[in-house]
């Protein structure tokens, strides 16, 4: 199952060598699922993942593309190599990257110790393109010891970016003052650092007091959130469900844990973010003590082991000439009142099933 074709092993062979462009490829062949792409991932992930992968999200125009630009280049002054993925809308009309250009890291683009990656979400509800995480694992395998990935923030759909970084970045703007209560059910429950970038505007102060206030309200149970609540406290029991099982979100850090920083910054000036890479850096090293990182990965793991199969599983299922027939015939039964939906996707399932042990022969 694991065998790769002669022109995939050159690929790995390139890649494994530090080729830039064959990392550009390997992304293209996983982000189009090309026959092979699962068994060239297997000889990628074998050798281990060792990056620290950070996620920054938050509402259009909160300048988290300023943000990355920023770090990375503080870094990349450091020596440090850094990959980005940058997740955007899909365009209804290209069905590309709606911000691709991403003008502020042009700069950054032409760096060799930096590769940049926009993706779109081609209609994923997550805030995340179906193939992020894997793009993110292409390039830890390539061995970059820094992730970073970014996607627009819309509430609650944005909970997937906790199932791709160890540490998650909320970044607001001082205009977000007002929507900090609509805030709670989605971005406000996710972060692990609060950015209010732009800080240079009016409102950023109060906006600062709000984001404290919240938080503290949130660490003594206040605020109508429940002990049991999911990652920082929001309940996610909906949106695992509609998932699947064992789709659990990241769980509330108790009160003795990680100390969430609320932090001021002006990335196109570069203030403030010295203190925001101490914070990285301080929040890191609280995962690895506390045995937290070796738990998300655990859970994020299990999390990629189901998506995998439910994949392969779809893939199989359309891929069956018996189940493509039903699935044909199956619109005209139901609008004729013969059949349903349920009954038709079970004559299906059951008939690969049937196929799988034998019994269908």
């Amino acid at each position: 199952m694991h065998d790769l074709t002669p022109s995939l092993q050159d690929l790995l062979d390139r890649f494994r060598t530090g080729q830039r462009v064959a990392l550009a490829r390997a992304i293209s062949l996983v982000e189009n699922e090309r026959p092979g792409f699962q068994a060239f991932l297997h000889h990628v992930l074998v050798q281990g993942l060792r990056a620290e992968r950070v996620g920054l999200t938050g509402p259009p125009g909160a300048g988290k593309s300023s943000l990355v630009a920023a770090l990375s280049a503080g870094w990349r002054a450091r020596g440090d190599e850094v990959g980005v993925v940058a997740v955007d809308p899909t365009s209804p009309f290209s069905g590309g990257a709606l911000l691709g250009d991403r003008i502020r890291m042009n700069d950054l683009a032409t760096d060799p110790g930096m590769f940049i990656r926009s993706m779109a979400t081609r209609g994923s509800l997550g805030g995340l393109a179906a193939t992020t995480r894997e793009v993110l694992d292409l390039m830890d395998g390539f061995g970059f010891p820094r992730l970073l990935v970014e996607t627009v923030g819309v509430g609650q759909t944005e909970l997937e970016i906790t199932g791709a970084a160890d540490t998650v970045v909320v970044v607001l703007v001082p205009e977000s003052g007002d929507g900090i209560q609509a805030m709670k059910a989605g971005l406000m429950e996710i972060a692990d650092i609060f950015v209010i970038n732009k800080a240079d505007r009016p409102g950023a102060d109060r906006l600062l007091k709000e984001v404290r206030a919240a938080i503290h309200l949130r660490g003594r149970g206040g605020g109508g959130l429940p002990s049991d609540a999911g990652h920082h406290g929001v309940d996610l029991s909906s949106v695992a469900a509609k998932d699947g099982p064992g789709k659990e979100p990241r769980r509330w850090e108790p009160p003795e844990g990680w100390q969430i920083p609320v932090l001021k910054t002006v990335a196109h000036a570069g203030e403030g973010l010295d203190e925001l890479r101490d914070a990285l850096a301080a929040h890191r090293t609280h995962l690895v003590e506390s045995g937290e990182l070796e738990a998300r990965r655990r859970a994020r793991t299990e999390v990629r082991i189901r998506d995998v199969v439910e994949r392969e599983l779809r893939r199989r299922a359309w891929a069956d000439p018996q189940a493509r027939a039903t699935l044909d015939a199956g619109p005209g039964r139901v609008l004729d009142g013969r059949d349903t939906p349920y009954s038709v996707a079970g004559e299906i399932v059951d008939g690969l099933l049937g196929a799988a042990t034998g019994e269908g022969a």
